[in-house]
Formats: C-alpha cells, sequence, structure tokens
C-alpha cells in the first residue's frame, strides 16, 4: 500500500492510523510518503501561499506523482485506486466543463497507462459510493471518513452538487454520464497533447516541464498562480526558470 501524507490541518491523521491498522490486519506493505519530504513543500503551507481557491489542483497534481513514485519504490506492476462511480461521474462533467478533451478521452477507462509508466485501474469504476459505505458498514470494516478541510471551496464540489441532484431525479443519472463518456469519440482532426518525460524529474508529462516541476517553481519563486492554468502560463515558468530551480523528484 501506497500513502501520501499532505500535513493538513490534521485530517491526513485519522486516515493514516486507519491506514496503518489496516496493514497489520491484512499483512500488507506499506509506503508512507510525505509532501515535505518529496515536494519541500506541505499542503498548510501551499494554502497560505495561494489561498482556498486553486489548493486542491496542487494537491491532485502531487498526490498523483506521489503515488507512482511510491509504487516505484514498492517495485509494483500496478496501481489500483478506490475511485468509484461518483468519482468518475463527477470527472467526466468536469472535463466537459473545462474543455479538457484529452482528460476525457481517458477517465472513463478502467485501466489507464503508458510506456515506462506503471498502469492504474479502478476495480470499482462502476460501485456506487453509497454502495461502498454500506459494505462497509456491514462488514463492520475499519476505514475513515474525514473530509477535507480544504475541500469545501474545490472545483469538484460544484460537479459532486449537481450529480446529485440529477441523481434525486434520475437513478441511474451516475452510471448514464460515465457511459455518456465512454461513447464520447475524438475527431481526428483535433490536435492532442503529445506525451513525453519532463526533462527535470523524467516524470511522464505533455510538455518539457511536468506539472509538478511547474508548480514547484511557482510556488519557490513566491508566484504560484503562474503554475495554474494553460500552457501559456506554463511558457512563463519556463522562460523564468531556464535550467535552474526545483525539481519535482531530488529525493531520488
Amino acid at each position: 500500500a501506497v500513502v501520501s501524507t499532505q500535513s493538513t490541518g490534521g485530517y491526513r491523521d485519522d486516515s493514516l492510523e486507519t491506514v496503518k491498522r489496516n496493514q497489520l490486519q491484512y499483512s500488507l506493505p506499506l509506503k508512507i510518503l510525505s509532501y515535505q519530504e518529496l515536494y519541500g513543500w506541505t499542503m498548510d503551507a501551499i494554502v497560505k501561499e495561494i489561498g482556498m481557491k486553486n489548493n486542491c489542483t496542487f494537491c491532485g497534481v502531487f498526490r498523483r506523482q506521489a503515488l507512482d513514485r511510491g509504487a516505484a519504490l514498492l517495485k509494483c506492476d500496478k496501481i489500483v485506486t478506490g475511485h468509484n462511480a461518483d468519482d468518475i461521474a463527477e470527472t467526466v462533467i468536469m472535463n466537459i466543463l473545462r474543455g479538457d478533451i484529452a482528460r476525457l478521452g481517458r477517465c472513463t477507462a478502467i485501466s489507464t497507462g503508458s510506456e515506462g509508466m506503471i498502469s492504474r485501474c479502478k476495480p470499482f469504476k462502476y460501485t456506487y459510493e453509497k454502495e461502498i459505505v454500506m459494505y462497509a458498514h456491514f462488514k463492520k470494516l475499519d476505514y475513515f471518513t474525514t473530509e477535507c478541510i480544504y475541500s469545501p471551496n474545490a472545483y469538484r464540489g460544484n460537479a459532486r452538487t449537481f450529480i446529485k441532484d440529477l441523481e434525486q431525479i434520475r437513478p441511474r443519472a451516475i452510471l448514464d454520464v460515465i457511459k455518456s463518456g465512454e461513447d464520447m469519440s475524438i475527431k481526428d482532426d483535433v490536435k492532442m497533447p503529445t506525451q513525453m518525460t519532463c526533462t527535470r524529474c523524467g516524470y511522464i508529462s505533455s510538455s518539457e516541464l511536468c506539472k509538478a516541476c511547474i508548480m514547484l517553481d511557482g510556488l519557490n519563486r513566491g508566484k504560484p498562480q503562474l503554475s495554474i492554468g494553460k500552457a501559456n502560463k506554463r511558457k512563463q515558468i519556463l522562460k523564468a526558470t531556464a535550467d535552474t530551480g526545483s525539481t519535482a523528484a531530488e529525493m531520488f
């Protein structure tokens, strides 16, 4: 098992204790990586820099990379995540609202991966969140439900509210949204991002520097907002950093 710790106002403490108990219950190897260890920043420190609006963007990028790096350290051949049907439907809606064609094309895939990277799978893709909670209660499983103190302002919250409203009208709405995402096709003439590796840390990226390194440069230069958004803002960071700055993989 791989767990990343964000140091988020005590929120992660409960979940870490649960994971440690699960490790003993199921005899699982466990690797705990901290944002401080990987990036030199905690989420509390990041929020002080950027405020409450875009903090989930930073956390999401750093967490995904932390999972990959932890899995590599444990020599795993597959990353299995707990994303459920509600999560995936929300992601479909978010990608549509953002016009993010690249992510929309792969967010409904039950298994994803690229050459040189550890593949991921989502076994709970068609399982409702409420079904998982009811099963956990029925089986008396040891789990946690604490919500991150910084999540109320997350963009995902708007998609979640919309999905729940749809579900009240049409109970199958969550699975229908996922099915719609699966059936969407991309025209041949649509230009898609080219996959490459980050020139600084070697992580998979669609530009010269990966998103984590871009964000670290913004944070370390006191201009974190420059790392949020599209490629034009990335170019500003690339021009400013040249061959200097912090890497998202200094520990390696």
